[in-house]
């Protein structure tokens, strides 16, 4: 399996973490020397390893944000 080369260019934010220290972060990523987009995923604390996440363009984020601005996020519980 050929090498996943990638860098964090940017670090947006935290948006959870779990009990074994890895945390649920938004960033702008280069994945394999491409341009930067905007990742979802889980980090390691040291960014050495990472989990499957989403990569979105700028249009895309633009697109998600406004879906979720659209919802009624009052009426979810949390678990």
């Amino acid at each position: 399996m050929a090498e996943i080369k990638y860098e964090i260019t940017q670090e947006i934010g935290k948006i959870g973490e779990n009990s074994k220290g890895w945390a649920r972060e938004l960033n702008l990523v280069s994945w394999n020397d491409r341009d930067p987009k905007y990742d979802l995923r889980d980090w390691a604390p040291d960014h050495s390893r990472m989990g499957k996440g989403l990569t979105m363009t700028a249009d895309e984020l633009v697109a998600l944000r406004d879906l979720l601005n659209e919802m009624d996020l009052d009426s979810f519980d949390e678990e």
